[in-house]
């Protein structure tokens, strides 16, 4: 290999990124990381005033960037967040889809209002924004697709079943783009984080911070930016023969 090969190996420069969930946490090391590789990056969230904060923090990294207010259980926001991506850089090479929330309500106690909040975010959104983003994916001459999935889609999680199955539904999604984009060059995989040191994870307090860490081989929490490089290899050039796999990264937690 020569040195400009591998240079270009995490080289995502001229290529247009949308990071949902963008503003905090894993989503904001990956936009982070997207902007420093060269990427011009969209980040959306629910809350605009957020939005504009990283996108400006983007641009002083070197990036173009954009926020774009989106909820991702709200269709019609999907269709603007493709819009102001195709319109402000001409079009889409990659959809990072990290927007999630992780209600809790105990089974038998359930309820539809919680339900449909959970599977709009965590399932119907991300589904519906690549099948919008498609057309431009299909121009791009190094599409790809990245789901943020989770280790609660292969284990026992009877405090967030609702977020555990829609993952996991996610995670199947997956499999089923990737075999059914391979014939327009768009590679589709998922990453899946352990415990992470986000306030996600931070609001459940010491003693479930304390076991998560314990439950994995290296007995900690994970930084957001410890994602950004297998977030790289799963949409770069680097992995170009990477597709219809999920990563998981998490410490060594779910051998263990």
């Amino acid at each position: 290999m020569e040195r400009n090969a591998f240079n270009h190996l995490f080289d995502m420069s001229e290529r247009t990124v949308i990071v949902t969930g963008g503003t905090r946490g894993i989503g904001l090391s990956l936009a982070e990381g997207f902007a420093l590789a060269g990427a011009n990056v969209v980040v959306a969230s629910r809350k605009f005033d957020a939005c504009e904060r990283v996108a400006t923090r983007l641009c002083e990294l070197g990036a173009k960037a954009i926020g774009v207010a989106t909820h991702m259980g709200a269709v019609d926001d999907l269709d603007a967040l493709v819009g102001r991506a195709v319109a402000e850089f001409g079009g889409i090479d990659v959809v990072v889809n990290n927007a999630a929330n992780a209600l809790a309500e105990p089974l038998g106690a359930l309820t539809l209002q919680a339900w449909n909040k959970s599977f709009e975010t965590n399932l119907r959104g991300p589904v519906f924004l690549v099948q919008k983003a498609l057309p431009y994916l299909k121009e791009s001459p190094g599409a790809a697709v990245l789901n943020v999935v989770a280790v609660s889609a292969f284990g026992f999680a009877p405090a967030v079943s609702m977020y555990a199955a829609g993952k996991s539904a996610l995670m199947s999604f997956t499999r089923s783009m990737a075999a059914e984009f391979a014939r327009f060059g768009i590679r589709v995989n998922a990453l899946a984080p352990g415990p992470v040191d986000t306030d996600m994870v931070r609001n459940n307090g010491p003693e479930f911070i304390n076991a998560l860490s314990e439950a994995t081989l290296q007995r900690r929490l994970a930084t957001p930016d410890e994602m950004v490089a297998p977030a790289l290899l799963l949409t770069a050039p680097g992995g170009s023969n990477i597709t219809g796999q999920v990563l998981i990264v998490d410490g060594g937690g779910t051998p263990h």
